[in-house]
This record gives C-alpha cells, sequence and structure tokens, in this order.
C-alpha cells in the first residue's frame, strides 16, 4: 500500500478527487483504491510539525510500499518551472534548523546536534533524494517533462522578494513547500521510497496577481497524479 499525503483537503481532493477519492479530515487517514493500486490517504495538515507527526504515525504500518507527497509549492524563478508546471523533489532542505547568525543565515553544524543519523551518516539540514529510482521502486511513472527540483521546506511562506532571493542562493533551491524535509526524513529513517511531486502556484515573495495561480497548479496537479499512477 501506498501512502499519499498532502497537507491540505483542497491538495488531496485536487490530486485524487477525479478518481472518487473522497473529502479527508485532517489526520484521519482512509484506504482508497485507484489505477489498481490500494493507496492510504491522508490530510496531514500545514506545516513540519503536522507533517512529521502522521507521517511518522503511517510508516509504521506494515503493509507500508513507499510515501508519495503532493502539493503546490512556490518557485523561486520562473524559467524552466513556469507557474503551474509540475516538477519532483531531489533534495530537500529544512534552512532554519541550526544556529542564526547575524547575517541571517543558520549554520546547520552550529549547536552541534545531528538531527538523525541515517546510514552511518549524519543528518543536519538536508536529505538527497533517489526520486526516479523510489518511484520505480513504488512503481509509479515519471514524465520526461517533468524537471526535477532542489526544495527547501519553510515554517514561514516567503513574503519578499529579498527573502526569496536569498533563499535561492544560499541554498541553490527552486522550490519551497512547508511539509517537505520532515516527510522525507521520516522516509528515510524508516528505509522508505519517498517521492515528492509539486505544482507551481506562485513566484515566492511576490504579491502580484499576475505571479500567482493557485487554481491553475491544482489543476495540474490532478492531471500530474492521473499521469503518476496510470502512466497516461
Amino acid at each position: 500500500m501506498l501512502i499519499f499525503v498532502a497537507a491540505t483537503d483542497k491538495e488531496m481532493h485536487a490530486a485524487l478527487g477525479h478518481a472518487g477519492a473522497p473529502a479527508l479530515e485532517q489526520g484521519r487517514e482512509v484506504e482508497f483504491r485507484t489505477a489498481g493500486r490500494e493507496l492510504l490517504l491522508c490530510v496531514t495538515g500545514v506545516g513540519l510539525v503536522n507533517a512529521a507527526l502522521h507521517a511518522g504515525r503511517l510508516l509504521e504500518r506494515p503493509d507500508v510500499e513507499g510515501l508519495v507527497a503532493v502539493g503546490i509549492a512556490g518557485v523561486y524563478s520562473l524559467g524552466e518551472l513556469s507557474l503551474t508546471s509540475t516538477c519532483y523533489a531531489w533534495r530537500e532542505i529544512w534552512p532554519e534548523y541550526g544556529l542564526l547568525n547575524e547575517d541571517g543565515g543558520v549554520d546547520a553544524r552550529g549547536i552541534g546536534f545531528a538531527q538523525e543519523t541515517i546510514g552511518g551518516k549524519p543528518v543536519w539540514d538536508r536529505v538527497d533524494l533517489n526520486p526516479t529510482n523510489d518511484a520505480a521502486r513504488m512503481g509509479l511513472h515519471l514524465s520526461a517533462d517533468w524537471p526535477r527540483a532542489s526544495a527547501v521546506t519553510v515554517s514561514s511562506v516567503t513574503g519578499t522578494a529579498e527573502r526569496a532571493g536569498w533563499l535561492e542562493t544560499a541554498y541553490s533551491a527552486d522550490i519551497e513547500n512547508m511539509e517537505g524535509f520532515a516527510l522525507a526524513l521520516a522516509a528515510a529513517r524508516k528505509g522508505a521510497p519517498f517521492l515528492e511531486l509539486r505544482t507551481i502556484s506562485n513566484l515566492a515573495g511576490s504579491r502580484f496577481a499576475d505571479e500567482w495561480d493557485v487554481g491553475g497548479a491544482l489543476k495540474s496537479l490532478g492531471n500530474s497524479v492521473r499521469h503518476l499512477l496510470s502512466g497516461a
């Protein structure tokens, strides 16, 4: 059984409503079958804490084949990743973990405590992913049209162009979200395959209406999840 998680019911409905997935209360999971696959759906709620709580709990199930995170994201530069386009994460970074410096940067090793040790290596503020291999292990279909993205997970949505530019430069980041790092770390800790699929809803740091398209991103999410599950 594959665990499918989204931060909000709106994202989950966009992803699987076309297949008849039911509305979900936050934190409640439901088994759902589509495209010949058995899925366990859960709306985690927004943010790292909610994501970690539910991912850790669900990954303890003995019948789990992997964890798939779906949702929308902000992008730092509108180029290869345009509004409503689809991407998948090859790395997740938590830029807020560690020792805060005077310039606003964070030294992940500054407090001397790694968050986890996986495969004999400490995990500080980033988890490298294997999306192509993990998708194949889970029997999922990545489109050749979807680029890979370096993702950062933030606790507060980036509200200024200056902050967006700093995150992009400091972490060589493409997109931002609010749950991915916790989900990636939970899966890595369990040794479970993991995939994070995102569609682009906005230019991070912008408040201009023409640099946002949440509705379009949600529509794209449904189309992309349909392909992910069936290859069509």
